[in-house]
C-alpha cells in the first residue's frame, strides 16, 4: 500500500493489518451498513500490475483465458493465468488505462504473478510492472452511492464491466450499484473526502459483495487448485473458447467440449462456523474418508454466521451433507447463486 495513503487512512480511524484495512471501529456495524446502505472503501486486498509496451495485447492474448482484445477504453472483463494442466495461478479483472493493460488481482498472488508474466516476455516488446503503490483502487456500493457518485462524475458506467475514464479517474462498473475507481494516491485522499456521506467500511465488506455476486478471486492458498470452470468462469465471463492457445487451454477446452465439471463453486452459508478461510477442506457424507471440496472465500455475514464460496463435487451438492473441516463439523447451506450454472 501507499505509505502516504495508508498514514492517510490511518489518521481517518482504519485499523490495518499487513497494509489490508480490516475495519474502521465497528466491523459488524459495517457489515450491516454494506447489506443495507452505502459504503466506501480501500480495496488494498488486490495488487495492480500494468502490462505496457507496444505487444503488450498480444502478449496477453498469448497467455490469459479470455480474449484480451475485448478489453476496451469502455469495457473491462475478467480472466484467468493459468498453468500447462489448466489449473488456475491467477483470476483477475482487468482494463486499460490509455494503452496500458491494468490487472487486478490479490495482493498475496501480485509478485510471483509478475515474475512469472515476465518469463514469458522475451523478445516482446512489453514490460510487467507492479503499480500498486502508484495506483489505488476504492469501492463504493449501494443505491444511494449512486447519487454521491453523480455529482461527482458526470457519466457513469451502466452494466457490469463497462468502463468510463474522467481524466485521472478510472471508474468500473462491477455490478448495479457497485463501482470501483481507480486513481493516483494524491486523488484518492481527495476522493475519499468527497465521498464522506458514505459509511467507511474494511475491505472485507467488498470481499462480501464479491462472496454474494459469485465472483472469486484466486489466493495463495487456492494456487493452482481449479480450472477456470470450477470457479464457473466460463459462467461470469472469465474464459472464451474461440480465441487460440494459451497456457492450459487444450485442458480447458477439452473439459467444455468434451466432459462436464465433476466439481462446481457454489454459494454456501454457515451459521455456528467461528471461523472460515480459503483453502479449507470440506467433506460430505457421501465420501467421509476425503475430502469433497475447498472453500474459496469466506466472510462474516451481516446477517450472523459466514457466507463462503466452495467447490465442491456436484454429487456431493446434490445429494449429501456438506461439512466445514470434518465429517461432523458444521454443516453448509447451500443458497442459490445470482446466475445459473450449465
Amino acid at each position: 500500500m501507499n505509505q502516504d495513503w495508508q498514514n492517510f487512512l490511518s489518521t481517518q480511524g482504519a485499523h490495518l493489518q499487513d497494509s489490508v484495512v480490516q475495519h474502521f471501529g465497528d466491523a459488524a456495524a459495517e457489515r450491516i451498513a454494506t447489506r443495507d446502505g452505502a459504503i466506501r472503501c480501500d480495496l488494498s486486498q488486490f495488487g495492480l500490475l500494468k502490462v505496457t509496451g507496444e505487444d503488450a495485447q498480444s502478449f496477453l492474448q498469448n497467455l490469459l483465458s479470455n480474449d484480451i482484445r475485448e478489453v476496451t477504453a469502455n469495457r473491462a472483463q475478467l480472466s484467468s493465468f493459468n498453468n500447462a494442466k489448466g489449473r488456475m495461478l491467477a483470476s483477475m479483472l482487468i482494463w486499460r488505462d490509455g494503452n496500458d493493460y491494468v490487472l487486478q488481482l490479490h495482493h498475496s498472488l501480485c509478485e510471483a504473478i509478475r515474475k512469472k508474466l515476465s518469463m514469458y516476455v522475451l523478445r516482446s516488446k512489453v514490460k510487467v510492472l507492479d503499480v500498486s503503490n502508484e495506483l489505488l483502487c476504492l469501492g463504493v456500493a449501494g443505491t444511494d452511492s449512486l447519487k454521491t457518485l453523480q455529482a461527482l462524475y458526470p457519466a457513469l458506467p451502466q452494466q457490469t464491466m463497462d468502463v468510463v475514464m474522467q481524466s485521472e479517474d478510472i471508474i468500473l462498473c462491477r455490478e448495479a450499484n457497485r463501482f470501483q475507481i481507480t486513481t493516483t494516491p494524491q486523488r484518492a485522499i481527495e476522493l475519499w473526502q468527497a465521498l464522506s456521506a458514505l459509511r467507511a467500511v474494511g475491505s472485507s465488506c467488498w470481499d462480501w459483495l464479491d462472496i454474494r455476486a459469485g465472483v472469486p478471486f484466486v489466493q495463495v492458498a487456492t494456487l493452482e487448485a481449479f480450472v477456470p470452470q470450477m470457479l464457473n468462469f466460463e459462467v461470469i465471463g472469465g474464459v472464451n473458447f474461440k480465441k487460440g492457445c494459451y497456457p492450459g487451454q487444450e485442458v480447458v477446452a477439452r473439459m467444455h467440449y468434451l466432459g462436464k465439471a465433476s466439481r462446481r463453486m457454489y454459494l454456501a452459508h454457515l451459521d455456528d462456523a467461528t471461523e472460515a478461510k480459503a483453502g479449507d477442506s470440506l467433506f460430505s457424507t457421501a465420501s467421509a474418508d476425503q475430502s469433497c471440496g475447498t472453500v474459496v472465500a469466506a466472510q462474516p455475514s451481516p446477517n450472523g454466521g459466514i457466507d463462503l464460496l466452495v467447490v465442491v463435487q456436484t454429487a456431493s451438492h446434490e445429494s449429501a451433507s456438506v461439512h466445514l473441516g470434518k465429517i461432523d463439523g458444521p454443516q453448509l447451506q447451500f443458497q442459490a447463486l445470482p446466475y445459473a450454472l450449465p
